[in-house]
């Protein structure tokens, strides 16, 4: 490299220029170098044969790199670690395949002024950029370097996520957002503002287009939670991450009511109260292997098919387990994630929002290898019961199995809606249409199975024959009616029973009459809203059977501009 650097003073002995000196402790690159002489004027310039070759100046840009890779200063990153953070390049280096990363744009520097920037320009401006691969496949990134600025976006740092969000739109990958910043620049003002509003567009332009996921890795605060709002999945880490509007001390000056940053938007907040994020960890490395775990389900963009995995599980294999593991009596619980994991390619299933609205199961998993969407309902939690929570978990989780050619399987074992005033008064009529809408709008293949009961409205709502599912099936322990035989039969022979010397013993009779008329197994099947009734042990073979029968199917909807979704 040409030139000395003693204590971070650059010399330009040898180089035939007599620009002054630099501040203590400045340092240039030979580019800046060269500006530097020209400035000076053209009589101390140096003779070409006396400037530096490509050999030099391939040295200066390893040795500007290496500063790069390096970050701030030893300094920060101790801080980083002793928050048990890791830093941004850390991060991706968990994330994609070993050596897979390319990064963009790493000396970017802003060029704002005032408050003391002119005098702080670090290379990267707070964000580390690119693409690489993960699983062999490609795609985009983006990470907040809290050790700059706190990871604070300006003008420069929002440049560098629109140029890696516009990448992955024109690539057709998806982009992963790693989140740990301050929130805008504040010595930027306005600037830093309409940086946001640039990642917002892009958001909502690509919702839909390809996968977008958001792992919150610090705090994410006021404007800036926002953008991992509109994304598909929201990943977060326990006692480091945060997600609020305002954060605590405003809460307390204006409603007077004390809470910490973790009480007020920490992981498991926000992933078992607020259903904002999908996913809670302990640490960042869990949280990321769960990341590359998602993306190998997701196809790369909506035009795509998901990944199909070769896998040693038989298509033919029998669920005979089934047979034991669900009660015939409707009022007996039972784990259905365990019907999913028998049914399953290996077991194996991914379950999204694990700890909000666990009456309602949503989960990607495959069968013969091929992705498919699961949302079944949960007895073993509010006897599986549809709520105002469950209905909008089910409803996303729809719109993005539809969005990325993702075939649903909708397991059904529903008592109805949950009754009550805070229900109706908190919108549960909207909240339930959100699924109701998600389910008519969807094009993707639809295998619907009743296991037990379905009752009332929610047996509409759960992907029925009467909304559209291509194939509707059940097993023999199936009770699809308008309601339980015993709140029916209160209904229908209320005066009978009123009336009558025994009550209770009219009540048992009429009850009984009721199931035997209305709720037997072959109803439903009878008059054509149900395909088949099919062996709990034959579930996996026939659900693959149905969805091979499925996979080139084509449907379209009206053409018009959007639909408008209940709110």
């Amino acid at each position: 490299m040409t030139g000395t650097h003693d204590e971070g003073r650059p010399s330009y002995e040898g180089r035939g220029c007599s620009a002054r000196p630099l501040p203590e402790g400045a340092w240039v690159s030979i580019v800046e170098e060269d500006l530097l002489c020209r400035s000076a004027g053209p009589h101390v310039l140096a003779p070409p044969e006396q400037r530096p070759g490509l050999r030099a100046k391939a040295a200066e840009l390893t040795a500007v790199r290496e500063r790069v890779l390096a970050g701030p200063s030893a300094k920060a990153t101790e801080a980083q670690k002793l928050k048990g953070k890791l830093t941004a390049r850390e991060r991706l280096e968990l994330l994609f395949d070993k050596g897979a990363f390319t990064e963009t744009e790493a000396f970017r520097r802003h060029r704002a002024t005032g408050f003391g920037l002119e005098d702080n320009r670090p290379h990267t401006d707070g964000v580390v950029t690119g693409w690489g691969r993960i699983w062999g496949r490609e795609v985009f990134a983006y990470a907040h370097d809290f050790r700059i600025f706190g990871g604070a976006l300006g003008e420069a740092h929002a440049q560098k996520i629109h140029k890696v969000m516009d990448l992955a739109e024109k690539a057709g990958a998806p982009i992963v957002g790693l989140c740990d910043g301050a929130g805008a620049r504040i010595q930027e003002g306005v600037t830093a503002l309409a940086g946001y509003g640039g990642i917002f567009q892009r958001n909502v332009r690509n919702s839909g287009v390809i996968p977008q996921i958001s792992v919150i890795m610090g705090p994410c605060a006021g404007g800036a939670a926002y953008s991992p709002a509109l994304t598909d999945f929201v990943f977060m880490v326990r006692g480091t991450s945060q997600m609020f509007l305002t954060g605590p001390d405003v809460v307390q000056t204006v409603t007077g009511e004390r809470i910490t940053q973790d009480g007020l938007g920490g992981a498991d907040v926000h992933a078992g109260r607020s259903g904002v994020a999908g996913f809670a960890y302990d640490d960042e490395k869990s949280a990321l292997e769960d990341v590359r775990h998602l993306l190998s389900y997701l196809p790369a963009n909506n035009r795509e098919r998901p990944p199909v995995v070769p896998v040693g599980d038989s298509p033919e294999r029998r669920t005979d387990a089934l047979l034991d593991l669900v009660p015939a009596d409707p009022h007996q619980a039972y784990d259905m994630r365990r019907v999913i994991e028998e049914i399953a390619d290996g077991g194996e299933l991914f379950e999204v929002h694990e700890a909000w609205a666990p009456n309602i199961l949503c989960a990607l998993t495959r069968l013969a290898g091929q992705v498919v969407g699961i949302v079944a309902n949960q007895p073993l939690a509010m006897a599986g019961v549809l709520d105002i929570h469950a209905s909008e978990k089910a409803a996303r989780f729809v719109q993005f199995c539809d969005a990325f050619n993702i075939p649903l399987v909708t397991l059904i074992d529903v008592p109805g809606f949950l009754p009550g005033v805070d229900q109706e008064h908190n919108g549960v009529i909207r909240h339930g249409a959100k699924l109701l809408y998600a389910y008519c709008n969807a094009t993707v293949p639809r295998v619907s199975l009743v296991l037990r009961k379905a009752y009332g409205g929610a047996y509409i709502v759960m992907d029925s024959r009467s909304i559209g599912t291509d194939v509707a099936l059940a097993w023999p322990t199936n009770e699809i009616a308008v309601m339980g035989a015993e709140g029916a039969a209160n209904i229908v022979f209320r005066r009978e029973i009123a009336a009558s010397p025994d009550p209770e013993a009219t009540r048992s009779l009429r009850i009984e009459e009721y199931r035997r008329e209305l709720m037997h197994p072959y109803y439903a099947a009878e008059r054509g809203l149900v395909d088949d009734v099919i062996d709990p042990a034959e579930t996996r073979s026939v659900l693959i059977g149905v969805l091979a029968m499925l996979r080139g199917k084509h449907a379209s909807l009206p053409s018009r501009k959007h639909g408008n979704q209940p709110q």
